[in-house]
């Protein structure tokens, strides 16, 4: 595995890092980020907490524009930012801009032309993990997951898919119930088949009621101004499946604030202190 640093920034005391790698998950070259706070490069324990962006982003538009640094380097946190999907010539796409490249869902496709390169699950739980923590010169051994939008639904899944993994989980305005909303429904349909039993492996709502253990607790901020609410992320499916496994949620609706970065600007401080309170 040949990993190349493409650029370099050092940001409140730590290193902004954006890499290049050959990932063989997804038979492709792929890039992530990872900010070291200055306290990860001593002799001090490190812990780790995954971002994941949403449809069309990559991994820098949470570290151009999360404004997380400051907190992550107050808690001595290392973040890792994966891409949203497989890219490159060879890999299929679509003209439409919620399917295809920059928009993977986490999931591991099954159906024609997807199920060649389009397994961001399997990169996220084996092939990259084994990369970053050797990345954190102390890793603790403890992280977390957060995300955005389909960054959310993909935290909730994987969070829940591996909860003795991930202390906790949080996400801003997530896709909690892909299967019932047109974002979810035309990617399962076209990753994993019409066959809607088999969209409940990746669905938060259906996850949740059938946790392997006790699931990890969940924070989710949602702005009141998000134009996509009512369609495509209304929270009352999961929030219901959630209360009736007993897991720990706790649901934050911020008025006026909208689907962009600047309400994850404005919350993530919130979002870092949640998940460090689980970090022992």
């Amino acid at each position: 595995m040949r990993l190349k640093i493409i650029e370099q920034h050092k940001s409140h005391g730590g290193l902004q890092i954006k890499y290049r790698h050959y990932a063989e998950t997804l038979q492709t070259e792929a890039t992530f980020s990872l900010y070291l706070p200055e306290a990860a490069t001593a002799a001090t324990p490190t812990a780790l907490i995954w971002w994941l962006a949403g449809l069309t982003c990559t991994d820098d538009n949470f570290s151009q524009k999360g404004a997380f640094q400051k907190y992550a380097a107050q808690q001595n946190i290392a973040f890792v930012m994966p891409d949203t999907s497989p890219r490159g010539a060879d890999v299929a796409d679509s003209e439409d801009w919620d399917l295809g490249q920059g928009a993977g869902f986490y999931l591991n496709a099954t159906e024609a032309p997807w199920q060649a390169h389009f397994h961001m699950y399997d990169y996220l739980t084996k092939e990259l993990p084994a990369i970053v923590y050797d990345l954190i010169p102390h890793f603790s051994g403890q992280e977390s997951i957060m995300g955005h939008s389909m960054g959310g639904h993909g935290a909730l899944i994987l969070g829940l898919k591996n909860p003795a993994r991930f202390k906790a989980i949080s996400a801003f305005a997530p896709i909690s119930h892909p299967s019932v909303v047109p974002w979810g429904k035309k990617a399962f349909t076209a990753y994993l088949g019409e066959d809607q039993t088999k969209w409940q492996a990746w669905d938060a709502t259906a996850l949740v009621a059938n946790v392997d253990g006790p699931p990890p607790p969940i924070l989710i901020t949602q702005g009141t101004a998000d134009d996509f609410y009512d369609t495509q992320l209304v929270e009352t499916d999961f929030l219901t499946a959630a209360k009736e496994a007993g897991a720990s949620v706790r649901y934050e609706s911020e008025t006026g604030y909208d689907h962009s970065y600047f309400t994850i600007a404005s919350f993530i401080e919130r979002h870092i202190a949640f998940h460090q309170h689980y970090f022992s």
